[in-house]
């Protein structure tokens, strides 16, 4: 059976680069070949390491900075500007491969398409909490009928963790939203050419309910080689 191979960016934390082993994890048990990216600085690094991949996850993070609104709150870092212009790179590189963005990652698809992300969502828009320390556990999301959310999980309501403490504020061009918490968070998002995937929630962190996203990046991945 033919393997994609799936990027995966990681975190950078004093000059240490760390990836939660879950997300290499669904990445091999969705049938793909994890191969973790390495922080670059330069387009024509990114370019070159985007021929050697089929697809790309931007992984969850810290707080991003780019079209902010209001500021972050004490208890959520800024990222690590070596990390946001790496991220940003591998992102723009696989302008004709498929990409899933998770939480942090979703942020940065929207960022980068010219949307706004709240610095907090619970103080700037009301929200509920959305993350552990802040009181946050599981809640339903409402999954827009006819997106690709809708038809992997052929439901038009699932449960989904939480960890974020930003949010969307609105969205970027030729992105859509196609799943909404409670409160009316953005929980997911795709272009509208259904080549990015954006979740707010972290689907390697849910087992087996969450492994439809990656097997739906690898198959898109084989589908563009």
């Amino acid at each position: 059976m033919t393997r994609a191979r799936i990027g995966i960016t990681t975190s950078l934390t004093n000059g240490r680069q760390s990836l939660d082993t879950r997300y290499t994890q669904a990445v091999e048990a969705a049938g793909g070949i994890p191969i973790i990216v390495p922080f670059l600085q330069s387009m024509a690094a990114a370019q070159a390491l985007a021929h050697l991949l089929d697809g790309l996850i931007i992984t969850g993070g810290p707080g991003i900075t780019r079209g902010l609104v209001g500021e972050l709150p004490d208890d959520l870092a800024a990222v690590d500007p070596l990390r946001d212009v790496s991220d940003a790179l591998a992102l723009r590189a696989m302008s004709d491969k498929p990409v899933l963005g998770i939480c942090y990652g979703m942020q940065l698809v929207n960022a980068l398409a010219g949307g706004a992300i709240f610095g907090d969502a619970q103080a700037q828009a009301a929200a509920m909490a959305h993350t552990p320390e802040r009181g946050a556990g599981e809640h339903s999301i409402q999954i827009k009928a006819g997106s690709r959310l809708h038809d992997l999980f052929g439901a038009q309501q699932m449960t989904a963790n939480s960890y974020h403490i930003q949010a969307i504020a609105s969205l970027g061009a030729g992105l859509r939203a196609t799943a909404h918490a409670p409160d009316g968070v953005i929980e997911a998002l795709e272009s509208v050419d259904g080549r990015v995937m954006g979740v707010q929630f972290h689907p390697e962190r849910m087992g087996a309910p969450g492994l439809p996203l990656f097997v739906d990046l690898m198959r898109r991945a084989i589908a563009s080689q």
